[in-house]
């Protein structure tokens, strides 16, 4: 394959990605809760790992 064949694919592999993004941010622009319930899903992952994640362990104090 040469190298202006390789570049045509590129830029033909470009535009369908584009175009692809494109559909997508519409698409989403349709559903208005999208957002909302993508920052409560991040929050549900944040306190799950937090969850399963072993407490650090406190040095006892002396002296005291």
């Amino acid at each position: 394959m040469g190298p202006g064949i390789h570049l045509t694919l590129h830029h033909t592999r470009a535009a369908e990605l584009q175009a692809e993004a494109k559909a997508h941010n519409q698409a989403a622009a349709t559903r208005p809760h999208r957002p909302l319930r993508t920052r409560v899903g991040w929050t549900l992952v944040e306190v799950g790992l937090r969850l399963a994640t072993p407490a650090p362990q406190l040095s006892p104090r002396r002296g005291v």
